[in-house]
């Protein structure tokens, strides 16, 4: 079996509350920042087969500016679940990817999206790049941020500390 691909992205920075949380939009620097997800993705070689994406109004818009960027849009899932916004969640989104993806992108809200990176890598990223990714990662999971890994079973094995960061980037647009 190859190695998967996970994409953890956090949504870009929304307007301040006021609406109802889940019709919030990308603030000015938000919309920037979310064409500069998808340029990144590119640069890093990591463009989702597939994303799945919460159902908040960030999290789509977020999607929509980052998949402008891409050569070829991927499929794209709405997910109740991701709104959840807890671990356990984001675990069984991920956990539900049929098997013929490679590279999927979950698109969603902290804290569930860094404490699920956290959880996966559980510190086993052993290359030079990995680790400074994980020196990152343990810092802080601000809006934009996207963590890669490599994950060497089927998405339904997927557990915690299954996976190795390879990437963790916050792009700025």
């Amino acid at each position: 079996m190859t190695t998967r691909r996970l994409v953890l992205i956090r949504h870009a920075k929304s307007k301040p509350e006021g609406e109802p949380d889940s019709a919030r939009e990308l603030a000015k620097r938000g919309r920037a920042d979310a064409a500069a997800i998808g340029r990144w993705l590119v640069e890093h070689d990591s463009v989702p087969d597939l994303a799945v994406v919460s159902p908040a109004r960030r999290a789509r818009q977020t999607w929509e500016l980052a998949a402008a960027e891409l050569d070829a849009a991927p499929a794209v899932q709405i997910d109740e679940r991701i709104y959840d916004n807890t671990v356990s969640a984001l675990r069984s989104v991920v956990r539900d990817v049929p098997d013929d993806i490679q590279t999927v992108a979950v698109i969603g809200h902290n804290p569930s999206m860094h404490g699920l990176a956290i959880a996966l890598d559980g510190g086993s990223s052993a290359t030079a790049s990995g680790i400074a990714a994980r020196a990152e990662l343990d810092r802080d999971y601000p809006t934009s941020a996207v963590a890669v890994f490599a994950v060497p079973v089927s998405w339904a094995r997927l557990d915690i500390g299954g996976a190795a960061l390879t990437a963790f980037g916050i792009p700025r647009g």
